[in-house]
């Protein structure tokens, strides 16, 4: 996701060890003034949220954008419910896919996309507890692999 005028603000890591992501869809999302200031700054955490479709809208919950520090009365709950924009087809294809038992929706990464605020959100079959192993397996058989290679041309 590294390209020209983006600007990554919070990642969300876990969201890939703890599910298959099958299907990337980029978002829009509704905040107040002070709430860009502050994520602006990159106050702003995704690790425990979800997303949700009702009644043909798409919300994040649990997203966390931190109060910012000179908007004293108009700073809003830094939990509240965020409304995300996309395009009704959108919607559509994505609750039909959400029909499916098995399936979330999860926030990948919020990043600045210009000027503006975009919330990639992940489409995803939760891992059993062995499909996470094999990911840690093959991940400490990479930093092995790496570790060689790193001695090796040390001499």
């Amino acid at each position: 996701m590294a390209k020209a005028g983006t600007k990554l603000i919070a990642n969300n890591k876990k969201a890939r060890f703890d599910y298959f992501i099958e299907d990337t869809y980029e978002a829009g999302i509704a905040l107040h003034g002070t709430e860009v200031k502050s994520i602006r700054m990159g106050k702003c955490s995704i690790k425990e949220s979800y997303v949700r479709i009702e009644n043909g809208e798409v919300f994040v919950y649990g997203m966390h954008v931190s109060p910012y520090e000179k908007g004293n009365i108009f700073n809003k709950d830094p939990l509240r419910v965020k409304k995300l924009l996309l395009h009704q087809h959108e919607i559509n294809k994505i609750a039909g896919k959400l029909a499916v038992q098995g399936y979330t929706l999860v926030p990948l990464q919020v990043y600045f996309k210009g000027s503006l605020v975009k919330v990639e959100i992940g489409l995803g079959r939760g891992k059993k507890l062995y499909d996470k192993r094999q990911d840690i397996a093959k991940k400490d058989q990479r930093r092995e692999a790496e570790k060689q290679f790193k001695v090796k041309n040390l001499y």
